[in-house]
């Protein structure tokens, strides 16, 4: 059974691997890798398939909670066949692990750990069904108010961190949504409705392969086909801050942005 120790004191580690080898002869594990912060962990995720990770909740820039919503996302977008790791989160603060509890969380540990509940976590983790702990998941992120602050980018063997506020549009091509920030465009292998669903408060759907951040709208403009190539009626498009592109809106989303910009 191969685990992933994710945490960002190394202290906190070491307990862990500690505890993990005392309980070799009634769990038998290998543990595949060790991780301080989300993007070494989504790495490891990719390259080691662990199957159970024990996820610490406070670290910085991203919490274990955050960092639960992209390894969910990502298993229910299709993006791999893999199954989903199973999570056991790792927490000091016994008021956050209530809240796990009642939205049926695979497991909440308190530090410091000992080695019989921690047994008795792995059992637990084990007996669950990877639907179910998805679903868990997705219920433990809204009850405590978190959601994804970024999107994940797998590239080039590496894991990147694309912040929210820093994306312009998403737009849906064959299969990859193009993630577009002022600099540059990546691409991710993820939902363009399951994305709109998760961030209906920042971003606008304009087209049916298109979502637009909010803040990122500048105006409209109204573009008249010419030319012999041109065919068709008059529409609209958006005008986004910082960037020169343009979108097309479609006729049924019109009435619905229109009055985004006064």
């Amino acid at each position: 059974m191969k685990i992933l120790i994710v945490d960002d004191e190394p202290v906190a580690r070491s307990r862990l691997r500690e505890l993990l080898a005392d309980l070799a002869p009634d769990f038998p594990h290998r543990i595949v890798g060790e991780a301080a912060n989300a993007p070494e962990a989504l790495s490891q995720i990719e390259m080691n398939q662990p199957r159970i990770v024990l996820l610490d909740i406070q670290m910085p820039n991203m919490t274990g909670i955050e960092l639960a919503r992209h390894i969910s996302a990502r298993a229910q977008s299709g993006e791999t066949d893999r199954p989903m790791p199973l999570i056991i989160f790792v927490t000091a603060f016994d008021e956050f692990a209530v809240e796990a509890f009642e939205v049926r969380a695979v497991d909440y540990l308190l530090k410091p750990v000992r080695a019989q509940r921690l047994l008795e976590a792995l059992r637990r983790a084990m007996a669950r069904v990877p639907s179910e702990h998805a679903d868990a998941i997705d219920q433990l992120a809204r009850a405590t108010s978190t959601r994804r602050r970024h999107l994940s980018v797998h590239e080039r063997g590496r894991v990147i961190l694309v912040p929210l506020e820093q994306i312009v549009y998403l737009k849906a091509e064959l299969k990859y949504i193009t993630v577009r920030t002022i600099e540059r465009e990546f691409l991710i292998e993820e939902s363009l409705t399951s994305l709109e669903h998760e961030f209906s408060d920042r971003f606008v759907r304009i087209h049916r392969n298109a979502l637009v951040a909010r803040p990122a709208i500048a105006g409209f403009e109204r573009v008249t086909p010419s030319g012999e190539a041109e065919s068709g009626d008059p529409y609209w498009q958006v005008v986004m801050r910082d960037i020169d592109e343009r979108l097309p809106v479609s006729r049924r989303q019109w009435s619905s942005v229109k009055n985004l910009v006064s």
